[in-house]
């Protein structure tokens, strides 16, 4: 009897301490969301990285007020909201610093090329992205998508080409991106899409470019550099600049 007696105390101690443990769990836990609710609000926001939009602009568009709690915000609604108010916005790095401090860091897109269609030029960013519609002399300043068809364009969507053209789409993002990582987009005059069976681009001024589609570019782009770079082009030649095959060879067609 007094065996069954002890054995009765220690399971009631040890309930005692599992609850105890648990109750000092959640005190624990309420002190601190409670402190993460009154303190560390929002007092300064700090944007870098911007030129074509205002600080300000990036502010407003976040959607962030003063007094708003720090660790409560979703920093992916922030970026969403940014993106789809201020299309130029390429990417955006949202960080805290304590105790008071939101840190936006914005990339914008380079130079956007242009797609002219339905009378209006829509801008479109190296990663895809239509940035603005604007007048059809608008084209004049950016290098120009052609022999292509965009599938309802619209400002803050990404481009999509109609189906005919969907193998085409592919390929044309993948040689703006390589040509975004090469920094050799300044150097386009205007890529055309007519020909199924071969990419051109203007380049340089005094170029065509021959590429075929679905193409390792960043691969392409590195011949292309090295072969302009041979004392066999010289410096006010023009012409044909083939890569189309496969076996790395670049074959040059003067003017």
């Amino acid at each position: 009897m007094a065996r069954r007696r002890n054995s009765n105390r220690r399971r009631r101690r040890g309930s005692f301490g599992f609850l105890y443990k648990l109750l000092s769990t959640l005190a624990i836990c309420a002190v601190v969301v409670a402190a993460l609710t009154l303190f560390f609000r929002v007092d300064t926001i700090e944007v870098s990285g911007t030129a074509r939009y205002s600080a300000q602009e990036i502010i407003d568009a976040s959607g962030v007020s003063t007094g708003d709690n720090l660790f409560l915000l979703n920093k992916y609604s922030v970026d969403q909201s940014i993106k789809a108010a201020l299309p130029y916005v390429q990417e955006l790095r949202i960080s805290r610093s304590l105790p008071d401090t939101l840190v936006i860091q914005v990339t914008e897109c380079s130079t956007p090329l242009a797609v002219v269609q339905d009378g209006s030029a829509w801008l479109v960013s190296p990663a895809g992205k239509i940035v603005e519609q604007a007048e059809p002399s608008a084209a004049e300043q950016y290098a120009v998508i052609d022999g292509c068809e965009l599938l309802a364009p619209s400002v803050g969507t990404p481009l999509a080409l109609a189906t005919e053209y969907a193998s085409q789409q592919q390929s044309l993002l993948d040689l703006l991106s390589a040509l975004e990582e090469a920094d050799l987009l300044d150097q386009v005059d205007a890529i055309h899409l007519e020909d199924l069976a071969v990419l051109r681009m203007d380049y340089a001024g005094r170029f065509v470019v021959e590429l075929p589609y679905g193409a390792d570019y960043d691969y392409k782009l590195r011949f292309l550099t090295v072969s302009l770079e041979e004392t066999s082009i010289q410096n006010n030649q023009g012409g044909t600049i083939q890569l189309t095959g496969d076996d790395g060879k670049v074959n040059f067609i003067p003017s």
